[in-house]
């Protein structure tokens, strides 16, 4: 079994956040993409990996996390993303954008094999440092949502919660539905959750600032 293997240029180490305190996205490629046959790419570089229902944002996340129109490919239409999708940014790490689930339209076999996918790379895979959750602010968890964050605890993982479409919703809605994201999920206090929005960039800064730390503290584990 063989990964596909992308044409990228070579890595350039850039650290995420700057002197300034602020991020500095220079460099981001799409650079593995994981099939259900596919192995685990060979990497040393810290992998944080985004999961959400179809439709959550997730591509629109990822473009502005990166401050690209169209690195992650955004779709009308549920489920389009059928790989594992690994974008090395600034030589630094990868983020790592999972199948959307939830689709009703794909079949009972595409989903088991999804989902197969899945559990295979966040059990197996050895450089993985968090998982981001995505959830939609104007709705409570779903079902899926809930199996998806005790799959991520289960394998042992940090889980981190991002509310996305946070313009979307009034202030005073936000903190309802922040309270209800994490009574739903059964989310201690502790575990980060970050709204987002990738119309008004919200949350951009907290979000890239938390993988910077993260990634930090992998690597002087790894000393």
């Amino acid at each position: 079994m063989k990964k596909k293997g992308i044409e990228v240029p070579p890595a350039v180490y850039r650290p995420l956040i700057g002197e300034d305190g602020n991020s500095q996205i220079k460099d981001a490629v799409l650079q593995f993409v994981l099939g259900v046959t596919s192995a685990l790419p060979e990497s040393v570089l810290p992998e944080f990996a985004f999961a959400g229902k179809s439709n959550v944002g997730k591509s629109s996340l990822l473009n502005a996390l990166v401050n690209r129109k169209a690195l992650a490919r955004t779709s009308a239409q549920p489920g389009k993303t059928q790989t594992i999708n690994f974008y090395r940014v600034n030589g630094a790490v990868y983020f790592v954008d999972l199948p959307g689930y939830g689709y009703a339209s794909a079949s009972e076999a595409v989903k088991a094999s999804w989902g197969k996918m899945i559990e295979r790379y966040l059990h197996e895979d050895k450089q993985l440092r968090a998982v981001f959750l995505l959830l939609d602010l104007r709705h409570a968890p779903s079902e899926n949502d809930v199996l998806m964050y005790n799959w991520i605890i289960d394998q042992g993982l940090p889980a981190v919660l991002v509310g996305t479409k946070a313009d979307k919703l009034k202030r005073s809605q936000l903190e309802k539905q922040k309270k209800l994201l994490r009574e739903t999920l059964g989310a201690p206090k502790e575990t980060p959750l970050i709204l987002f929005s990738s119309v008004t960039k919200q949350g951009r800064e907290e979000l890239l600032r938390l993988v910077a730390e993260m990634a930090k503290q992998a690597s002087v584990r790894l000393q």
